[in-house]
């Protein structure tokens, strides 16, 4: 039954892959180009040197997930010098952060969810784990991974009400699946429950909590967010709309109008999710009446003059959130389609933070910090932009705001240091 449920799946894919495809694909600005790195999504990989030490394999989606993954993969580096550390990703964004890493880690690109690519890609790069960063569940992959033996471990994993809800409809297909992971390890007890839900042993299922708890702020990050205000105005106020989406930067604009009329010296730092959006962005801002300076064309003229400071960048989103007053967190003005971002981050750098009321991908992170009053929820751009302005009146409460969010992540760091004890498991045998 399992098999046959898996090959309808697969008749599925294939009839909508080159759809995927395009938009995978497709040639956007400012996003890296696949080259003739194409083939390694059919599993034509160039393999590996050298091999016989062992290779650990690592997938982290796009940039989001890599990010999250930074700090795991280079401690797996430091206590496995003589293994391989490959990581894969799907898109060409997430390829140019792993150009990032420190060390010798190796990229190459997932293969597409055919049992074929992922059994070329398998015998071209012969890993001894699978460690999967967050809730990526590929059938076809997952159960040709587990045939050849090979442990698959889900860090990281977070399962939301809405998708444990999708992933029931799809039982016969999912639940299988997932039990072939050797360890699911979540962030919160209530991802555990959810996983149970479809069928995992309870015994596979952990809670470690989250490695980006574990993301340490180095020195050069905030030194570098401090000379970025000077360049914008040490006296600016500075809110920062951090990692939007289509739709959602014109609620942003439409907001920050309502702000510079009661605040006119304040800033806003515009940074979106997706690099090929940089442009349209840019036209959004100055049709809205702003003023707009790119991060890559910032000088000493051009910095006292702008209203919105676009974040064209990647990678360097904690250097503009370390440079803001108050963030907006992103993906989370648009109903139910994103369901919001990390605020760990914001947190980390002692930022009060704000979101719009879709932010389910982290309910129980918000919860916490909203319980703690480091988060607030704003629903329209009246909303936020009251609530800036109140925020930026009272500057003592903004700061005890900012306080208490870094408070509770150092409370809830160690998860990178759980997981990393159980990886040492698996990679043992």
């Amino acid at each position: 039954m399992t098999t046959f449920i898996r090959w309808c799946y697969t008749v599925i894919l294939a009839i909508v892959s080159p759809l995927l495809l395009i938009g995978l694909y497709r040639s956007r600005p400012n996003k890296p180009k696949f080259g003739k790195r194409w083939k390694e999504h059919f599993g034509f990989a160039p393999p590996l040197q050298e091999k016989s030490k062992g290779v650990i394999w690592v997938h982290a989606v796009s940039v989001g997930e890599v990010l999250a993954a930074k700090k795991f993969v280079t401690s797996l580096q430091d206590r496995y010098p003589d293994k391989q550390v490959l990581v894969t990703t799907t898109t060409s964004t997430g390829a140019e952060q792993v150009t990032t890493f420190e060390g010798s880690v190796l990229h190459r690109y997932m293969p597409i969810d055919f049992s074929w690519c992922v059994k070329r890609f398998l015998k071209a790069m012969n890993p001894e784990a699978l460690f999967i960063i967050e809730t990526e569940i590929w059938p076809n992959t997952i159960n040709s991974v587990a045939q050849t033996g090979i442990p698959i471990v889900l860090v990281n994993g977070r399962l939301s009400e809405k998708s444990a809800h999708n992933y029931q409809k799809l039982s016969l297909l999912i639940s299988p699946t997932l039990s072939l992971f050797s360890r699911i390890l979540t962030v919160h007890s209530d991802d555990k429950n959810r996983f149970e839900s479809l069928g995992v042993a309870p015994n596979k299922v952990e809670v470690t909590g989250s490695i980006k708890y574990d993301v340490n702020v180095d020195d050069s990050i905030v030194m570098q967010g401090k000379e970025l205000k000077q360049e914008l105005g040490e006296d600016r106020k500075v809110l920062i709309a951090a990692s939007t989406h289509q739709g959602e930067d014109e609620l942003i604009l439409s907001a920050y109008q309502r702000i510079k009329v009661k605040v006119p010296e304040s800033l806003l730092i515009l940074v979106p999710r997706h690099p090929e959006r940089f442009d349209a962005v840019e036209r959004l801002a100055q049709e809205s009446g702003f003023s707009v300076v790119r991060r890559t064309s910032l000088d000493s003229d051009t910095s006292t003059d702008m209203d919105v400071y676009l974040g064209d960048t990647l990678g360097e989103l904690m250097v503009m959130l370390a440079a803001s007053d108050i963030v907006f967190m992103g993906g989370s003005l648009l109903g139910s389609k994103v369901g919001g971002h990390n605020f760990i981050e914001p947190a980390l750098l002692k930022k009060y933070c704000l979101t719009g009321p879709s932010y389910y991908n982290f309910s129980d992170l918000a919860k916490q910090l909203i319980d703690a009053k480091a988060l607030e929820i704003v629903n329209t751009p009246k909303e936020i932009a009251e609530c800036v302005v109140t925020l930026i009146h009272n500057e003592h409460s903004l700061l005890e705001k900012g306080q208490a969010g870094y408070d509770y992540v150092l409370k809830n760091k160690g998860a990178l240091e759980k997981t990393l004890g159980i990886s040492e498991q698996v990679l043992a045998g």
